[in-house]
């Protein structure tokens, strides 16, 4: 099921750990509407900005796989809000900090990035809708820290 131009419901529900647990990652229509509007206006306008594809590492979690995975039970992904994700060939601190300048989001976090090595971590971005807090946060996997 294609989601929006360059983003398919597969590779935003796609998880190994799920496939080799034999959970049952599929969402329900709310979750797929909430993944339709964070790949049009997250995702999108990320991928037009660097004419490169982005590589989701994790968008929508059931609460049996989030678990599994040792995630909160408040985490967007349960909603289908928030996507994991690096663009090729940019620097996971470049992609955070045009995000933060340039789209509408919930929650936008540098995750486990390390200075020196561009390539370190992901980025995770939430889309809320209406509500959106605009939170920018850096995490090294103990500390939290604003995006600059």
């Amino acid at each position: 099921m294609q989601l929006s131009k360059h983003f398919t419901l597969e590779e935003l529900t796609r998880s190994d750990t799920a496939a080799r647990l034999g959970i049952d990652n599929t969402p329900h229509a709310p979750e797929i509407a909430k993944l339709t509007k964070l790949c049009d206006l997250v995702l999108e306008p990320i991928r037009y900005r660097y004419n490169v594809p982005i590589y989701p590492s994790s968008g929508f979690r059931c609460l049996e796989l989030n678990r599994k995975i040792g995630s909160s039970d408040k985490s967007q992904h349960i909603k289908g809000e928030a996507v994991d994700f690096e663009v090729k060939g940019v620097p996971n601190m470049d992609v955070a900090l045009w995000i933060k300048d340039n789209v509408e989001f919930d929650q936008l976090i540098l995750e486990f990035y390390k200075e020196g090595d561009p390539n370190s971590g992901w980025v995770h971005c939430s889309y809320a809708g209406r509500d959106n807090r605009g939170i920018s946060l850096r995490f090294d996997g103990s500390n939290w820290d604003n995006l600059p």
